[in-house]
């Protein structure tokens, strides 16, 4: 996964996962393996545990990081980066690649401990919390990808609020993609890396693998028509 940019240059944007919360790893192993063997996967974004402070509380660090363990190998073979959302106290123990932090005031703090590491920043709520992220030292910003009750921008706002950044910032812009067809106006939009979450590819009924084959196409689409 590319980290800063000294210019925008227009590549064919690749997918970043965003997996459901683990819990068990050997479980969900399969399905990593068969989404990270598609060259259009730059990226996984690995969620450990879920918003509730209870689940986080009950689930020891040791634990969590055999998880990350665990799916590690399988997107790093393959290429693919490999971040946890939160938690970048464990960074280094699980070997990962670097975090995803859904708190833009707390980018600073995290790029000065992470150092080399990739940090990245989501959930997004305003132009004001990106540009603060961007401030931070943030790698890449976020936009779409739902709240903790699962809401989103419409997607007027969230293609405005991706064109204005690409069109003012040289930091990779990931766009969240709630379904396929969202992909093309992303892309055209000018998300550098688009985002796929969990019930559009890992509640799917087709093996990882060929839902995004199929949502390959779009990327493709959107290059047609620009």
């Amino acid at each position: 996964m590319d980290r800063r940019k000294s210019e925008r240059e227009k590549v064919r944007p690749r997918f970043i996962l965003i997996t459901p919360v683990i819990e068990e790893a050997a479980k969900f192993l399969p399905q990593l393996s068969s989404a990270c063997s598609s060259t259009d996967v730059a990226a996984v974004i690995l969620r450990l545990a879920g918003d509730d402070a209870d689940l986080i509380a009950a689930a020891e660090d040791s634990e969590l990081v055999a998880r990350a363990k665990l799916l590690l190998p399988e997107a790093q073979k393959n290429g693919a980066t490999l971040l946890l959302e939160g938690f970048a106290h464990l960074v280094d123990d699980a070997g990962a690649d670097g975090t995803h932090m859904t708190d833009a005031a707390a980018v600073q703090s995290m790029r000065a401990s992470l150092k080399e590491r990739i940090v990245g920043a989501g959930r997004l709520a305003s132009r004001h919390e990106a540009m603060v992220a961007g401030e931070g030292g943030a790698d890449y910003v976020m936009f779409g990808e739902p709240d903790a009750d699962g809401n989103r921008p419409g997607f007027d706002a969230l293609t405005e609020r991706v064109s204005w950044w690409a069109e003012l910032f040289q930091l990779p812009c990931i766009a969240y993609a709630a379904n396929g067809n969202e992909i093309p106006a992303l892309v055209r939009a000018g998300a550098d890396f688009v985002a796929l979450g969990e019930e559009l590819l890992w509640n799917a009924e087709d093996d990882p693998a060929d839902v995004l084959s199929k949502l390959a196409i779009h990327l493709d689409a959107a290059e047609t028509v620009q």
